[in-house]
């Protein structure tokens, strides 16, 4: 059976199209649909919202341009460049600036959250071009330490190899983090606690906050004490920070880590505290989230 509402429709459409208003129909569907979907950064200490590819600067309140971004932060000597682990965008934003600081100062070291002290010989292997790809993942244990997918950084690890870039492991042994979130230190061989830092900052009120909302919101089985919890975090931002600065010596480092370490009391000021030489944090957010730009120099608005 023939539904009238069919035969309505359908003379209506070709009514639109002999009279050439439906294309300019489509044209108005799509662009107020993109209208509609077109996502942006609200960065709350700003009260502005901003655009995808945007570059966002604490000193100056507004965006700057890439250009402007690299002739401040190439002073500096260590950038901390954030991501969200399993964003493509992020790695290709964290190579691009990699790309630039190398251009500008061949002699670059490259910290990274993916690896921890212990395969440092390895790392250096890898620096050198004397490992291939697939020994190196199979000798790094990638996937039993890391997990995630090694072709998001890879791009960045080849660059790395091609130019024989010092890489630096900056990580504890991973399974030391998640010991101490459930037991505490007192649960650690003798062993396990000789891969602690000297020094471990458990008195920072900002920090405490961040890391108790996460302990609040996202509640992880085995993990019920947030003190075990908290000395757990403290534990990883302080080694990376001590890792960072013993493998600094006269050079400069561009640190790649979590967006949650590189908060200024993550593992940038852990760092500072340590050697009290200038820094730069670039924040990765996506569009359609918040953020803030209190604890980070810059921020960076990606897919």
């Amino acid at each position: 059976m023939i539904n009238q509402d069919e035969i309505k429709y359908d003379d209506f459409m070709i009514i639109l199209c002999r009279r050439g208003l439906f294309c300019m129909l489509f044209v108005l569907l799509i662009m107020c649909g993109c209208s509609l979907s077109q996502k942006k950064l609200k960065v709350k200490d700003l009260n502005m919202q901003f655009e995808e590819g945007t570059i966002v600067s604490a000193k100056k309140g507004g965006p700057v341009s890439f250009d402007e971004l690299i002739a401040d932060v190439k002073n500096s000597r260590m950038i901390y460049i954030g991501e969200i682990h399993t964003s493509k965008a992020h790695h290709d934003i964290q190579l691009k600036i990699i790309r630039e600081l190398y251009s500008k100062n061949p002699g670059l070291k490259v910290g990274m959250e993916m690896f921890d002290r212990t395969y440092q010989p390895l790392l250096d292997k890898w620096s050198a071009g004397s490992l291939d790809k697939k020994s190196f993942i199979n000798k790094a244990h990638w996937y039993a330490n890391w997990k995630y997918d090694f072709e998001l950084y890879n791009d960045i690890l080849e660059f790395i190899k091609e130019n024989r870039i010092r890489l630096v492991g900056l990580n504890i042994p991973f399974h030391i983090p998640a010991k101490i979130s459930t037991g505490g230190i007192e649960s650690l061989s003798d062993d396990e606690k000789k891969h602690l830092p000297y020094n471990i900052n458990m008195t920072d009120s900002a920090h405490r906050e961040y890391v108790d909302n996460i302990f609040r919101h996202h509640k992880l089985k085995g993990r019920d004490d947030f003190e075990n919890f908290y000395t757990a975090q403290c534990v990883w931002d302080d080694i990376m920070a001590e890792t960072a600065n013993s493998n600094l010596n006269d050079g400069v480092m561009a640190v790649i880590a979590g967006n949650g370490h590189l908060f200024r009391y993550g593992v940038p000021g852990r760092a500072f505290a340590r050697n009290g030489l200038p820094y730069r944090i670039i924040f990765l957010a996506p569009a359609g989230t918040v953020a803030g730009m209190s604890h980070v120099d810059y921020i960076w608005v990606t897919p």
